[in-house]
Order: C-alpha cells, then structure tokens, then sequence
C-alpha cells in the first residue's frame, strides 16, 4: 500500500506536551474509523493500525467469500468471481482480506479528516491542561512574563501555558516587564468557552504560605503548622504558628537567625512587614500577642458579641493601631475579635474625655476620632494637623476646628 503520509501530520501531534502517545493514537485510530464508516457503512469488519514511531497507518478491510448471487451486502462480503480474480486460491466461505489504501477515500475526505484530527487534539489539550491544573490550585508556580496589560499580566509557565495575573492580585508595589520571572500561587482554575483560564495570585494568604513552607524546613516537615495567615499585601501580614515539638521555637524557627529565613519571604512580597505570632489558646493572649509591637496594660472581653477592649499606655495606641489601621485590622481578623483601643491615662496627667465635649463637636467627628484610638482630648492634641487628616477622614477645616475647641479647654 502507498503511505498515506500521516507522517507530517502525526509530528505535529505526537509531542504535545500535556497529551500521553497511547491517547493521541487512539484519537487516530478513531478519526479514520469515522471516515470508514462514512464509506462503507461499518467499520467491524476494519482493523485500523497506526505505528506510533513514524505516524504510519494501515487500514485492513476483511469480508467473507459467497458464492455468486449470494452476496446482499457488498460492505461486508464479496461473490467468488471477484474475490478470484485477486486471489484464486479462495473458496466460498473464506476471508478475503485487502489493504485500503487512504487515496480511496478522496482528497476532501482526508483534509475533512485532518480538520478533525487538529480539532480533537486542541480539545484533549485544553482538557488536560484543566486537570493539571485544577489538581494544583494552591500551588505556586514560576513563570515568566510575556505580556502586560492594564488590568492584568499574561505569564507563560515552563511549557507554554497561559497564566492570568489580575491586577487584583498583584501586591501594590509589583511593576513587571516583558521577560520578568514571577513567582505566585495558582488561585483557581476555570473552563471559559473550552479553553482553561488560569488565574493566579500574590495576594492571596496561600502565596505567603508556601512561600515559609519552602524557606522553612519544619513547616514542610510538619513540625510546625501554620494556624493563620492574615495580609494587607503589600503592608503588612500576621502569621499564628505552633510547634508540636516543645524542643522547637516556632516564631525563632520561622525567623531564622538574624531573620534569615523570613528576609526572602519579605523581599518577594515587596518589603511587606511580617508579624510572626505564637498561636495559644489563651484568648487574651493571644490578641496581645496578634496586637504586636504595641504593649498592653489590660483587656477586657466580651465573649458574646466577639469584642475585645484593649487598653495601652498613651505612647503605645499609636503603635497597636499601625500605620494607616493595619496593625489593629490584621489583629482583629487574625482572631477573630474586634478590638477597641483605649488609652490608659497616667494617674497624674489631667485630661479629658472627648465624649465632654459632645456639645460643641459632632458625634460622627468624635467616633471618627475614636475609631483611630484617640479617645482624650491631650491624645488629639499630641498630634499634629497633618498627622490627624492623615489617619482620619476629616477636612483639614474640620480637623483645626476641633483642635481650637479642645485647646480653649486647657487654656
């Protein structure tokens, strides 16, 4: 039989790189089953046999011998005459066997097949693709950057495949440029229109937990488990761990001597500050040690309505509350309790509750304050102008307004 010249075809399916060769032949075999069928009505008595080293392929058709004016179905049998002429040692009741060869079909019937072919290959592809990835979500994956965007980064991995960075899931301070290697965690794997979308993340509090499982051994080892992560990315992050080996520091191991393990975690997530935290079981305990740096002086719980009031020396509210509230925010999410901060005045320190002044200053103003920890009217005033429009919503008017309020009371 003359090549039917697959071989062209097949080496561009053959190496598929997400496709095992048992699958791409039996998609072969299949695509000239269906042309078999279109010809002769059935493909049962038709062995397809494809070589998967060169792409070649036999197509053998076997039909019995009947006597002559005895054959009623030419796909399936064949009268004596004719199967001597080919062979004349036949007799009825014998297989003839023959060899089609793929020119019999037609010229539109092979690249009809061949569209097939090329279209249930790119399906398998995109199949296959999904599952992989599906099965990784959580992951982290490295890739390189091929395209930029305004609202996302197109990220091709080792073997070509499309992964989508939102822009929402990129830290703050990430800038990418063609060629750039990025590394992030695979967020969650979707079919959209049959093709696989694949959305990737940095945000995400498992990037920051694969990120410690590969810089520390005992987390991989199981030794230490992380409880809870919590992230403003970019800013800052709260990680509760615990050691089941009382032989091992979990917040030292996590560390590293002189911080050098969580320095590489610190840099890919852009300088992001990283509170490593002791997790216990001591409520109390733990928010004061979820409320770090800042040191407090007493707290009180409501276990009931999940609130905590958390009370600090003046020159530690600022410090528990964070830059721009992180530091409380994070604290709150990382245990589950929303915390009130007061300040503790000194016994010998005159000041006044800005609550006194509810005649002269709107109630919204003084939430707005007392929402940022300043709960005094010399806390207020401590800070400057610019400082106070900072860390609240107010106008600046609005802001001096206040102030002269509260300075004509110590006045």
């Amino acid at each position: 039989m003359s090549n039917i010249n697959l071989i062209e075809s097949f080496q561009e399916f053959k190496d598929f790189k997400n496709i095992d060769r048992p699958t791409v032949i039996s998609v072969l075999e299949e695509v000239f089953r269906s042309m078999i069928r279109k010809k002769y009505g059935t493909d049962e008595n038709c062995d397809v046999i494809v070589n998967p080293d060169n792409g070649d392929l036999e197509i053998w058709r076997t039909r019995t011998v009947m006597e002559d004016g005895f054959s009623e179905d030419d796909d399936l049998e064949i009268e004596l005459a004719e199967a001597k002429k080919i062979d004349p040692d036949l007799e009825v009741g014998d297989d003839y066997i023959e060899q089609i060869t793929l020119e019999s079909f037609g010229r539109r019937a092979i690249l009809a097949a061949r569209q097939t072919l090329v279209s249930k290959i790119l399906e398998l592809e995109k199949d296959e693709i999904f599952r992989k990835y599906k099965d990784r979500v959580g992951e982290i994956v490295t890739g390189e950057v091929y395209q930029v965007w305004k609202k996302e980064t197109l990220v091709l991995d080792d073997e070509g495949n499309e992964l989508i960075l939102p822009k929402t899931e990129q830290i703050p301070a990430d800038y990418f440029k063609k060629g750039d290697s990025v590394r992030a965690v695979i967020l969650k794997v979707d079919m959209l229109n049959s093709n696989p979308k694949i959305i990737i993340s940095r945000t995400a509090p498992e990037f920051l937990q694969r990120l410690f499982e590969l810089e520390v051994p005992e987390i991989f080892d199981g030794l230490i488990t992380i409880k809870k992560i919590v992230r403003e990315p970019g800013e800052r992050a709260k990680v509760a761990v615990e050691s089941y080996d009382d032989r091992i520091d979990p917040v030292g191991a996590c560390v590293g001597m002189k911080g050098s393990r969580i320095h590489g975690i610190v840099r890919e997530l852009k300088n992001e500050n990283i509170d490593v935290i002791n997790f216990t079981n001591n409520l109390s305990l733990y928010i004061q040690r979820a409320l770090s740096p800042a040191k407090i002086s007493s707290i009180k719980l409501d276990d009931v309505e999940k609130r905590a009031a958390v009370y600090l020396k003046p020159d530690q509210v600022s410090l528990a509350i964070g830059r721009g509230g992180h530091n409380i925010k994070l604290a709150g999410k990382l245990t589950g309790y929303e915390i009130d901060v007061y300040r503790e005045a000194d016994e010998d320190e005159e000041d006044v509750d800005i609550e006194e002044f509810a005649d002269e200053i709107d109630g919204w103003i003084i939430d707005e304050f007392k929402r940022i920890g300043l709960d005094t009217a010399k806390s207020i005033l401590n800070l400057s102008t610019d400082e106070l429009v900072r860390r609240t919503d107010l106008e600046e008017s609005t802001v001096k307004e206040v102030l002269d309020v509260l300075r004509a009371e110590f006045e």
